[in-house]
């Protein structure tokens, strides 16, 4: 069954058609134009949001914290290190308020990792309120485009970004999986929402009582409309890449160093669809 007839077998009151991306509907945070006060209210907001619907804690466990132990293992030169016995090393692209780069950094700390988290964004506001912040050792912010820092030939172990790749037109969205390869040592993760009705309806009833003056409820749908099905972002990646359908609600685009694809077998399941695609177009929410 294609994305498109499984979107239209379901209808949901007040969930508009989903079964076409809609690239262009605007996200109001993204305007220059936009009120400051109510973005630092949605900046604050994304840690709860991101907490709840994005799916970090899964995808550390299966794929960043063995990225990492791999990092570890081979600049120790050793099979099963002490984790903290090298430094391991994130980049975190559009990172906006920084909250998914602090939780991540706050994660690899307790399995014990020495770890270093960049965050970047090339928004100035974004970047001032994430500066702002409580400074935390090992956490650098930076202004910054990932082409940047490929300019500038830093390398990272681990390339991670959270709820970016729907933003981005074609050119930017090839542009920074072209980055991630030239950033990442050992792996790259990219993780997004997944488009679907239930998705929309869930985050538009789960969201209504909560963080007025901000923008996450409104550009949390947008960003539904906007996002991809596992088959649509499968044909979008570049070669090498390969997108995972993980719960609830998730497309993650990963890419290893070493060519291999490690599945998540809590996630996986088989898509016939499209060959860079290893799960099915089901539903999924997201907020950005």
């Amino acid at each position: 069954m294609s994305a498109a007839s499984a979107h239209r077998r379901i209808t949901l009151p007040g969930v508009p058609d989903l079964s076409v991306r809609r690239p262009e509907v605007p996200e109001q945070m993204d305007s220059p134009d936009c009120d400051l006060a109510a973005l630092h209210r949605t900046y604050a907001g994304f840690r709860a949001v991101n907490t709840v619907v994005a799916g970090w804690q899964l995808t550390y466990r299966t794929l960043i914290r063995p990225a990492l132990d791999e990092a570890a293992a081979r600049t120790g030169g050793a099979a099963a290190p002490d984790r903290g016995a090298v430094p391991v090393t994130v980049l975190d692209i559009g990172a906006g308020g920084g909250d998914v780069a602090r939780a991540l950094l706050h994660r690899a700390r307790r399995d014990g990792f020495t770890v270093r988290v960049t965050a970047v964004d090339p928004d100035a506001r974004a970047h001032a309120w994430a500066s702002a912040r409580r400074p935390e050792e090992g956490l650098e912010i930076l202004r910054a485009l990932s082409g940047d820092l490929v300019r500038e030939g830093r390398r990272f172990d681990v390339v991670i970004s959270n709820h970016l790749l729907h933003h981005l037109d074609p050119g930017q969205l090839d542009a920074v999986l072209a980055d991630s390869e030239a950033l990442a040592t050992v792996r790259a993760v990219h993780s997004d929402i997944r488009r679907a009705p239930a998705a929309y309806a869930l985050f538009s009833a789960g969201t209504l009582p909560f963080f007025p003056r901000s923008y996450i409820r409104a550009d949390g749908l947008a960003s539904i409309r906007r996002s991809y099905t596992p088959t649509e972002l499968a044909a979008a990646v570049r070669p090498g890449w390969r997108v995972q359908a993980q719960v609830p609600w998730r497309n993650l685009a990963i890419w290893d160093a070493a060519g291999r694809h490690a599945r998540n077998p809590e996630t996986d399941a088989p898509n016939m669809d499209h060959p860079n695609a290893d799960a099915p177009d089901a539903a999924g929410p997201g907020a950005d």
